[in-house]
């Protein structure tokens, strides 16, 4: 048991440090990623959980080394309802205002901010509501095997069945295990003023990188609802 402890202690944490990326401009699927300037990344997103399939795309351009602004909608399919139709539309932004040469721990923050609006009324989460306000703030530190973030985001609702506000804490570990592969984690703890839509989100993803472009599969966990989410993602960075 101990010879197995070591092993594993060893495949998730010493070996991403000794294991050094080509260069983290093209390693999208980091949870501290920020896009170059006049940079732009597609996203694409393919999740099916409760009966549900759902196909999303966001656009990400880098105005500067420090802001990011970007747009995403979604459409789902309910296979076992009515519930179908497209998502708001997000608009966002991330801006950086910490790096990892500004201080003394390497630390890197970020405020995110943006507002999601139309949509159809059908569907059934709050992330698909009237309109919704988040702001937030992401920290984390990269190293050349892993990155370490946390990210705390607040959402306001305004809809007149399912208004509410919550607040999401959302720590990650992203490893770079060898040149063009990579493991990450993370866990979503979500509190509303609407207790039905308390959440405990538990996840992994394994991506794959072809030059600049990602490929990547992940499988989550709600604990609240015991429902199983899988997906695939392809980040194409432009």
């Amino acid at each position: 048991m101990r010879k197995f402890l070591i092993g594993l202690f060893s495949v998730f944490f010493l070996m991403p440090c000794a294991v050094y990326a080509d260069s983290l401009e093209l390693d999208t699927s980091d949870p501290l990623y920020m896009l170059s300037e006049q940079h732009v990344l597609s996203e694409t997103t393919l999740t099916y959980w409760d009966n549900v399939l759902r196909l999303g795309e966001a656009i990400s351009y880098g105005i500067n080394n420090r802001l990011t602004i970007a747009a995403n909608v979604h459409f789902q399919q309910d296979f076992d309802g009515s519930e179908d139709g497209f998502s708001a539309i997000d608009l966002g932004g991330v801006y950086r205002v910490g790096t990892a040469s500004g201080n003394s721990a390497h630390i890197i923050s970020d405020v995110l901010f943006g507002l999601k609006f139309g949509g159809s009324s059908r569907v059934r989460t709050p992330y698909f509501a009237d309109s919704t306000y988040y702001a937030g703030y992401r920290f984390g530190r990269q190293w050349a095997g892993m990155t370490l973030a946390a990210t705390i985001q607040s959402s306001w609702i305004f809809d007149d069945e399912r208004g509410m506000a919550y607040i999401d804490a959302i720590p990650e570990a992203y490893f770079r295990i060898a040149e063009d592969w990579r493991l990450g984690a993370q866990f979503i703890l979500r509190k509303a003023t609407n207790p039905h839509y308390n959440q405990e989100w538990l996840g992994g993803k394994i991506v794959r990188q072809y030059g600049r472009t990602q490929y990547a599969g992940h499988l989550d966990y709600e604990f609240e609802s015991d429902d199983l989410q899988v997906g695939v993602n392809v980040n194409i960075l432009f």
